[in-house]
């Protein structure tokens, strides 16, 4: 049956410790325990809400990308938070304000976001929208009004990647939770580790990068939801075009060995063609042509 992965079910922790402000009291302003979730109900079938057991046919959340394909499991790989209304330091935060940032960092491809396929949501509590890292929808159901739907890559998910960081960094932003000397230590210490080179990439993020340039090599050319299209004249661009034109010279290259090019015909014909009475005759030493006279009189006297 379709379980919930240790990985969603840690960032469900994280909201509610700090989302979930009296968590004693059942409030409109708090995120209750019943208003993040991450299996659908058994009456309902396809999505990223169900896992292998509860996928349909041709089940968009499956067959749009190999992401999804090759990380089937049991486990649902969604997100969905409820309403709240949290006060820090003279601002609120609720959750269009929260599905706002949320779908900021993925348009800017921050850290974190790389293992987000969408994210169903409203901007302004009357309106519904989809960010779609494929690109494929940008609607979804009125029910999203009044909760915002995460839909993480299913490899992701198979893989237990921590999908913490962009949500502590969230609660991070608003004030809800402290950076303190430690941990700001801790964090230099890990990009003088996992120092790239790059500001804002991480050790992560060009693992992800491997993943999909990998995923982009074994699909066939084409395929919807890998990298973009590669800029003309890079060494990505050039090897694309030779896979594309590939089919087209396998066919002339069988075609030629196919072919004889030896025409018999021709050449006799052409060599004929110089062959006169008088080319013959030059072309014979006088002894011979005397033998050859002498010869041809005696055939035609006999």
């Amino acid at each position: 049956m379709t379980t919930a992965p240790a990985n969603l079910l840690a960032v469900r922790h994280l909201l509610l410790t700090h989302l979930n402000v009296d968590p004693d009291v059942h409030r409109s302003q708090d995120l209750e325990a019943d208003e993040i979730g991450i299996v659908a109900d058994a009456h309902h079938h396809g999505g990223y809400h169900c896992g292998s057991d509860r996928v349909v046919a041709d089940d968009y959340s499956v067959v749009e990308s190999p992401r999804d394909r090759s990380g089937l499991t049991l486990h649902a790989s969604a997100l969905d938070v409820g309403e709240f209304a949290v006060r820090v330091k003279g601002h609120t935060h609720n959750l269009i304000s929260f599905s706002n940032w949320c779908v900021a960092q993925c348009v800017a491809d921050a850290p974190g976001t790389r293992d987000l396929r969408e994210i169903i949501y409203s901007p302004d509590g009357r309106t519904v929208r989809r960010w779609d890292r494929l690109g494929r929808r940008s609607t979804g159901d009125s029910t999203h009004l009044s909760h915002t739907h995460f839909s993480f890559f299913r490899d992701s998910t198979k893989a237990d990647r921590d999908q913490t960081p962009l949500f502590r960094r969230y609660l991070t932003e608003i004030g809800l939770i402290a950076s303190t000397p430690q941990e700001h230590a801790m964090e230099q210490k890990d990009k003088l580790i996992e120092d790239t080179g790059y500001p804002n990439r991480t050790v992560g993020d060009v693992l992800a990068d491997l993943e999909n340039l990998r995923n982009w090599l074994i699909s066939p050319v084409g395929t919807a939801g890998l990298l973009s299209v590669p800029m003309a004249g890079s060494p990505a661009a050039r090897l694309l075009t030779m896979a594309q034109g590939w089919p087209a010279l396998v066919a002339q290259v069988t075609a030629l060995s196919n072919k004889d090019f030896v025409d018999e015909k021709a050449i006799v014909s052409g060599v004929l063609a110089t062959l006169t009475p008088q080319a013959i005759a030059a072309a014979i030493p006088p002894t011979v042509a005397k033998q050859v006279a002498d010869e041809l009189h005696a055939r035609l006297a006999a």
